[in-house]
């Protein structure tokens, strides 16, 4: 089995890690941060916003089963690339958009489909989306990973995670694990 890695930012990681978790051909989707300054930096730090770090996700994926595209497909599809710094309400850069590529072709793929998705319009407003070589990733506390399926009644994951999953999960229900 042939593995492959790449780390996503797309805002909030309670929002993103739920859906990449169930897709086939993920083997792990661990929340945590990249791309900033600050060795070994808690979720406190990175809230307050002077590490450089994004809230990311690290998936361990077969290509064999989902390429890279497929998984950018997903990750355009559950956050909105043209917000600077922000998701919705979540605002800073921890929650930028980002993709941090651990390959040259990966980095090829993400910068051609940027591309593909500018030239067709697709968000009606310039894509701000990071690409950036992948740095030291550190996973988040324990209490964040898989922190929607732990805690589907708490507020914001009924109201802004839930719509998120359930949005990926009609779109992409060939791709979900059974």
């Amino acid at each position: 089995m042939t593995h492959a890695v790449v780390t996503l930012a797309g805002g909030c990681f309670w929002c993103i890690e739920p859906v990449f978790h169930r897709l086939r051909g993920v083997e792990s989707a661990v929340s945590g941060y990249m791309g900033g300054h600050t060795s070994n930096p808690t979720y406190q730090d990175v809230c307050n916003g002077d590490t450089g770090h994004a809230e990311v996700v690290q998936l361990t994926f077969d290509p064999d089963v989902i390429s890279f595209r497929n998984l950018l497909d997903v990750f355009f599809t559950l956050h909105d690339p043209t917000q600077l710094n922000r998701q919705g309400n979540d605002v800073g850069t921890q929650y930028r958009s980002a993709i941090f590529w651990h390959t040259p072709e990966q980095k090829v793929e993400a910068e051609a489909m940027m591309t593909e998705l500018a030239s067709a319009r697709s968000f009606g407003a310039p894509i701000v989306t990071e690409v950036a070589a992948a740095t030291t990733f550190y996973p988040a506390e324990d209490y964040h990973q898989r922190y929607f399926e732990q805690n589907p009644n708490q507020p914001y994951c009924k109201f802004v995670v839930a719509p998120k999953v359930a949005k990926a999960e009609a779109k992409f229900a060939e791709r979900f694990k059974p």
